[in-house]
């Protein structure tokens, strides 16, 4: 799959990469302005796995993000199996944690975007992930 044109293509690592040194999470876009990449990824790690119960970026389940001009975003994202029946829960916590809170919140809107290629590995988690999941007692 091909970016759209403004897309920031991204794994676990570059989301995580991406949103180092960037401005809060949870503050709102400027005003008639376009939230910033950083910002929704870092607000996306609100996002929590329900069966695993780690964040949909350390799980390395955000593969790409685009805001258009009307502040809305689109993300691409993958789950850990395509047959999983959870989508409309992940769907509702990212409206959540992009959409609402002070300001009205960093968005105005999201469209995810669910994508099968590349398939997800565990190669896609981050190291943060890895912690937690080995805290939990998988063995990654």
């Amino acid at each position: 799959m091909t970016p759209e044109a403004g897309a920031v293509a991204t794994d676990g690592a570059a989301v995580n990469g991406a949103v180092a040194g960037g401005p809060a999470a949870g503050a709102a876009a400027p005003a008639g302005g376009k939230a910033a990449i950083g910002d929704i990824e870092e607000a996306m790690k609100d996002v929590v796995d329900p069966e695993l119960g780690i964040n949909v970026v350390d799980l390395g389940l955000v593969y790409g993000v685009h805001v258009d001009d009307d502040n809305v975003a689109t993300l691409d994202m993958t789950l850990t199996s395509a047959a999983c029946p959870l989508t409309d829960v992940i769907e509702d916590q990212a409206r959540q944690a992009l959409t609402t809170g002070p300001g009205g919140g960093l968005v105005n809107d999201i469209r995810i975007n669910w994508v099968w290629l590349p398939p997800w590995g565990p190669d896609k988690i981050t190291d943060e992930g890895r912690d937690q999941l080995r805290s939990l007692g998988f063995n990654v």
